[in-house]
């Protein structure tokens, strides 16, 4: 008795998940894309921090990102009150940042000058070019504050284990197949909210 209980709960709970969540089919990608995140190590994906077109719990206008750093999702918001939301690595509380800002600039496999501040910090960061290599991954979209670059950006990752943590240096780190969804759908000047 207690068995089929147990079974019926969870195919109740199967149920509901299956109306709040519905997963997003893979973007489109280029032969440089496929090429590049087949040299990128694979992780092991945490099923929490996955792709999914859900009910907005944002209340913000569509066309939006908003970001919540303590769960460590970033919601798209779609129009008729839905989202998509993505799995994130934050800043670590250190280097933690919250704020609102703008996209204002888009970039694809782009290089990363790591600003005076972290090559204070970490002597042995530099210059690095757009690649399999590079921290930011494949894509970048540029945070603005006004018409002043705060430094901060959601990018790609080439540590795709970490999607979930608080680890970065205040960037938004992505699984790349989602930040390449996520430009995709982004316009530049698009509202970023980072709670």
């Amino acid at each position: 008795m207690r068995l089929s209980r147990l079974s019926l709960a969870l195919a109740v709970m199967a149920l509901l998940t299956a109306c709040n969540f519905k997963g997003v089919p893979e973007p489109q990608v280029s032969a440089r894309d496929t090429e590049y995140m087949a040299l990128i190590p694979k992780a092991q994906e945490d099923l929490r921090y996955g792709r999914y077109l859900m009910d907005d719990p944002t209340g913000e206008a569509p066309g939006t990102i908003v970001v919540d750093t303590k769960e460590r999702f970033l919601y798209y918001v779609m129009p008729n009150k839905k989202v998509i939301r993505y799995g994130v690595a934050v800043g670590d509380e250190a280097y933690g940042w919250t704020g609102v800002s703008r996209v204002a600039r888009k970039a694809e496999w782009p290089d990363w000058n790591p600003p005076a501040e972290m090559k204070a910090r970490w002597p042995h960061v530099k210059h690095t070019k757009g690649g399999p290599d590079n921290p930011l991954g494949a894509r970048a979209l540029y945070l603005y504050e006004g018409n002043k670059d705060t430094l901060y950006r959601i990018h790609g990752t080439n540590e795709p284990e970490k999607i979930g943590l608080g680890v970065s240096s205040g960037c938004i780190r992505m699984r790349n197949i989602d930040v390449i969804d996520l430009y995709n759908r982004t316009d530049t000047n698009a509202k970023v909210i980072v709670r």
